[in-house]
């Protein structure tokens, strides 16, 4: 039987977005009578929580929600299995090099260190001393032919700075420039196979007009 796996995080008002911009999440309900009726309005940073960036997050003529088809983001997928890292541990090539499979050019890669499923809802903490991606880790990942890559943990050490520019949000930029969609907030990669075993996942967005990140609902199915 298929086992769908929820490899999203749950947000709320407790939901605090990356510290570049820190901003909380709003819920506004509204109601009619007699009987119980309710309508809400979100009010937060699209990159809070489980999401996906296209380019129009580090390049002004960059794709937006809009423009990227599902065939971006649907696929099969496969795990490098980093789980030992611990905290502020920068992945290297070496770590790629030594635990990913084979990757083949087109594959959906996540990257598992667990940090999501230890820390999602301990603020600052998750941001500030998450593992996080070099920049010869990304483009190690990139020469290999992900099409996608998912990090369970918060992928990119400069945007834990209050003062980091555009130049410094390296990570996205060698991911999203070269054609590939970078996915963040992942969690429950401990619920997936690894050892280079394939399965079938999935990022669903909202397809929102000039929109350069959306919110995803991610998920994995397994035989």
């Amino acid at each position: 039987m298929t086992r769908i796996i929820d490899l999203s995080v749950p947000i709320g008002e407790a939901t605090l977005s990356p510290p570049s911009v820190n901003l909380g999440l709003k819920l506004t309900s509204y109601h009619r009578g007699p009987g119980f009726w309710q309508a809400s309005k979100v009010e937060m940073l699209l990159h809070t929580g489980s999401h996906v960036d296209f380019s129009k997050h580090v390049q002004e003529d960059g794709e937006t929600a809009a423009d990227v088809v599902l065939d971006r983001v649907f696929g099969q997928a496969l795990v490098v299995d980093l789980s030992f890292v611990e905290a502020n541990h920068g992945i290297t090539v070496a770590d790629l090099e030594t635990h990913a499979p084979e990757i083949r050019p087109g594959d959906i890669v996540l990257v598992r260190t667990d940090w999501t499923e230890k820390h999602w809802g301990d603020f600052p903490t998750y941001y500030m001393e998450s593992p996080y991606c070099t920049p010869e880790a990304a483009q190690w990942l990139i020469d290999k032919g992900a099409k996608a890559v998912g990090f369970d943990c918060f992928s990119e050490y400069c945007a834990r700075l209050p003062d980091f520019t555009s130049e410094d949000f390296i990570i996205h930029k060698i991911i999203l420039e070269n054609g590939a969609i970078l996915m963040q907030q992942l969690t429950n990669f401990s619920q997936l196979p690894t050892g280079g075993v394939r399965f079938a996942f999935f990022a669903p967005f909202i397809k929102i007009v000039g929109a350069e990140g959306s919110p995803a609902r991610f998920f994995a199915l397994l035989d």
